[in-house]
């Protein structure tokens, strides 16, 4: 399998990603526009997780197997997220480049064949996690609740 380097379909994919993430340097440290758009509050963080998606998307019309897909999309999804959050979203930005790490992924699917197969397992433990996750936020509001109103049921 050929790198993102040398596929010629995928270059452009290189270089958004590098756009986004690491296209300025001061002083050793890089960063891209990801961070300064997110200094407009919604939209920039909004704009440039779209364009991640894209960038996902066209991965996955390449050969971007459904395991790295999955992987791909919860670094945007962490991106997003955390991304969103006040002061500290603006810091975790300069720091946590989703398009970089995907491109990483990308080129450890192509070039080592890593990544590759079913998102069947990772999809599964995710869904898992949520559940408990779930169970025990209802178990804290009804606790809290319980606690502040003396409901007792």
């Amino acid at each position: 399998m050929e790198s993102t380097q040398t596929d010629t379909r995928l270059k452009y994919v290189a270089k958004i990603s590098k756009l986004l993430d690491s296209q300025f340097e001061i002083g050793g440290f890089k960063f891209g526009i990801d961070p300064i758009l997110n200094f407009i509050p919604f939209a920039g963080d909004g704009a440039t997780t779209l364009v991640s998606l894209a960038l996902v998307y066209t991965m996955n019309k390449h050969g971007a197997s459904n395991k790295i897909v999955v992987k791909m999309l919860g670094n945007v999804l962490i991106d997003f997220i955390l991304g969103a959050i006040p002061l500290l979203g603006w810091i975790f930005d300069f720091y946590f480049k989703a398009n970089d790490r995907n491109l990483k992924l990308l080129n450890e699917h192509y070039s080592e064949g890593k990544h590759t197969g079913s998102a069947k397992g990772l999809l599964t433990g995710i869904l898992i996690a949520f559940i408990v996750v779930m169970i025990i936020a209802f178990w804290a509001i009804w606790s809290i609740s319980s606690w502040l109103f003396g409901l007792v049921f």
